[in-house]
């Protein structure tokens, strides 16, 4: 297939549903060889169906991504279907939200240890693979609760905080091996998003500029550049797709 990645072979991680499977969607139809995982194998087929019925390539990991070997897997399926990889989107994403006087040891553990530490066992297995090819994209998705914290949410928003330091801090580490590393902020609506009571969702929404949380689609064409060659010089950037939302809150 033509397209902006054409050629390129792309891990994303927890693509079985939402933004997830719309960039792995979004990203096969500009010519990538996909990596599909997610916890749960039936959405992890489901997405990968979707790609093949759109003439791309896809494999399937199934797996979590807060376990080093979980981790190695997804990369190693890469390697073992495709030969290489291109390009890491560290997605994956759970919430266990919290006030911080009741949150419970394992709230906290679980999400830093899929969101943080799940981007960090994915980079580490894949980076390696890229510095020898010299060459290599890595997206990590974040989020405005990174920068401005939220009530209930203080494990989420440290593992988003952390996320932004290991991508800038990765950005200088691997620029030298021809690595670029940035990130994604994004305001759409997920399930995780879903899970927030509707009254609180619509005066969100009512707070973005834009008026609206944004779809996976809306998401999408800047994954796509980040993880293109058009972004070569760009690298330990956080770009904001969210519809104002970040100069709002």
């Amino acid at each position: 297939m033509k397209g902006h990645l054409a050629g390129k072979v792309a891990v994303v991680t927890g693509s079985g549903r939402g933004i997830g499977r719309g960039l792995a969607i979004a990203m096969a139809k500009e010519g990538a060889k996909l990596v599909v995982n997610d916890l749960d194998k039936d959405p992890a087929e489901e997405t990968a169906k979707l790609i093949k019925d759109a003439g791309a390539q896809a494999a399937v990991c199934v797996g979590g991504v807060d376990r080093r070997d979980g981790a190695q897997a997804i990369i190693d399926t890469a390697i073992s279907n495709f030969g290489r990889i291109d390009i890491l989107v560290n997605n994956a994403g759970i919430i266990r939200d919290a006030m911080m006087h009741k949150m419970t040891e394992e709230q906290f553990d679980s999400v830093v240890g899929v969101h943080l530490k799940g981007a960090w066992n994915c980079t580490q297995a894949a980076v390696k693979h890229m510095m020898e090819q010299k060459s290599g994209k890595i997206i990590n998705i974040i989020s405005l609760a990174g920068i401005s914290g939220n009530v209930g949410q203080a494990n989420y928003s440290a593992a988003k905080a952390g996320m932004i330091g290991l991508t800038k801090s990765n950005a200088k580490e691997f620029a030298r091996y021809g690595i670029n590393v940035n990130a994604i902020g994004p305001a759409a609506f997920t399930r995780m998003v879903e899970s927030i009571p509707e009254q609180i969702r619509e005066v969100m929404a009512k707070r973005i500029p834009l008026g609206r949380f944004g779809t996976p689609e809306d998401i999408a064409p800047a994954v796509i550049f980040l993880a293109s060659e058009d972004s070569n010089y760009i690298t330990g950037q956080v770009l904001h797709v969210d519809g104002g939302m970040s100069i709002a809150f």
